[in-house]
């Protein structure tokens, strides 16, 4: 099928995540479907992104332990070869050929829209009924004085250093800026964090403080409420970051983690009457549809968080409402994970700063995997409403998104600290300290002054019975 061979089910403008899963969606359900992808089908998730980014974390904690053992340092080739023999594995999921095999017009280009229902690619015109926006997000890049002219990496181009830098400044305290910042640390780098606010500053905070103890034992320098203000660069490539408080750290290479913008320009939104926000967020309903009717968006071109997760299940439910007319919504719970050592994973409230909400926290300590893996610093927190349902809660740990699962299917299914505590899980686990949060909580209805006398009275009624069947 042609791009401009007759009119299309549905356009998908970008193949990252948002946009494969949609095409796919679409295909499976008879829908005539072209994904136009400018550079390579798998986007930032594939190569620049997640799967990148683990893999550097993972030779990392090895990294560590070897150093720690032989005193050896790190060879940054062979972790930029692991990093390549990872992509290589994965990449077949994701490629042309699978969109292909699946259904899926793939067609390499730019995409425009011109008119409503019509876009042009590299100069090919065509026509669409319904369209799905998912052109992702590129790093931000802030302006910072002297910035362009240090030597400065970001998420996308981290992985194409050829040697690890002696010296490493990351601006900004994020999930990303911290995960790379303790990576790189683990590898061998001195490396200094630079953070306008806390670290992790939509986290809780006791959970942020175990993070930041994790990554100053790794040797990374965390300078928090104190941002980049100025940066110096010198002939011999190094550089001099500047921060509002006063300091001053050397740097061979300055790591910007400071978030990252949505790509819609050159898209022609105008043309088809799009609305973005005062961000460059094209503006989507609970439906994933946009202001023009016909037209959806997915993933982190959008303003809902900038997860691979949440771009897949969005991808999947803009173009299941696109082709088949439906009126799916997308769900409010979302999960996420900062794969920092130990992670932090959290779902849905974090704080208890309602009326009527209470935490129920369970430190590692008192976990006795925790205990048998020396790992006892992480914690459990759960945020319960009056009627002892779960909002939300945190998980910090080893493998603490793995825990997060089944803390946010009770958060999206509405359950109690007593439907937790009802279920029989095997021990030990790290995920016993959910299960022990919610028993807490659960077993504190106990101290109502109204609950303690029905149980009083119980007691008595049963040591009645007993008595009356004994005799």
């Amino acid at each position: 099928m042609a791009f401009d061979d007759g009119v299309l089910d549905l356009l998908v403008i970008g193949g990252g995540t948002a946009g494969i899963v949609g095409a796919r969606t679409a295909a499976r359900l008879g829908a005539r479907t072209v994904l136009v992808e400018r550079s390579r089908t798998g986007g930032d998730c594939l190569w620049t992104g997640c799967v990148p980014s683990k893999t550097i974390l993972s030779v990392a904690r090895a990294s560590a332990v070897e150093r720690e053992l032989t005193g050896s340092g790190t060879d940054f080739s062979a972790v930029r070869a692991r990093i390549a023999a990872t992509i290589a594995a994965i990449q077949p999921d994701d490629s042309a050929e699978s969109l292909r095999d699946a259904g899926v017009t793939v067609l390499s280009g730019t995409a425009r829209f011109t008119a409503p229902g019509e876009a042009e690619v590299d100069g090919r015109r065509g026509r669409f009924r319904q369209t799905l926006i998912a052109t992702g997000s590129a790093p931000t890049v802030p302006g910072i004085p002297g910035l362009d002219d240090a030597r400065t990496v970001t998420s996308e181009t981290v992985r194409d250093l050829e040697e690890l830098p002696r010296r490493l400044v990351v601006v900004g305290g994020g999930p990303i800026g911290c995960e790379l910042g303790q990576a790189f640390a683990r590898l061998g780098a001195q490396v200094v964090l630079v953070a306008r606010s806390g670290i992790l500053p939509k986290e809780d905070r006791d959970a942020a403080a175990l993070v930041h103890e994790s990554l100053v034992s790794d040797g990374v320098r965390v300078v928090e409420n104190a941002g980049a203000d100025r940066v110096d660069a010198h002939e011999d490539g190094s550089s001099t970051v500047h921060t509002s408080d006063g300091q001053a750290f050397a740097a061979d290479v300055v790591l910007v983690a400071a978030g990252r913008t949505a790509r819609t320009e050159g898209l022609g939104l105008d043309a088809v009457g799009v609305r973005t926000d005062d961000s460059g967020h094209v503006v989507v309903d609970a439906r994933m549809r946009t202001s023009r009717p016909t037209v959806w968006a997915a993933g982190d071109v959008t303003p809902y968080p900038e997860f691979t997760h949440l771009a897949g299940v969005h991808g999947s439910t803009a173009a299941s409402n696109a082709v088949l007319g439906l009126r799916r919504s997308v769900s409010g719970t979302v999960p996420r994970v900062t794969y920092t050592s130990p992670e932090l994973a959290a779902v849905g409230v974090t704080e208890a700063s309602g009326k009527g909400r209470t935490t129920s926290t369970i430190r590692h300590g008192d976990t006795d995997r925790a205990v048998t893996e020396q790992h006892p610093d992480g914690m459990t927190r759960i945020v319960v409403d009056r009627r002892g349902r779960i909002l939300g809660g945190t998980v910090v740990g080893p493998r603490a998104g793995e825990s997060l699962a089944e803390l946010t299917l009770a958060v999206e299914q509405r359950l109690s600290t007593r439907d937790l505590a009802g279920v029989t899980r095997p021990y030990p686990t790290y995920n016993d300290a959910l299960w022990n949060a919610a028993i807490a909580h659960a077993g504190s209805a106990l101290d109502s002054p109204v609950a303690g006398a029905a149980v009083q009275a119980l007691l008595r009624l049963n040591r009645w019975r007993v008595r009356r069947s004994t005799r």
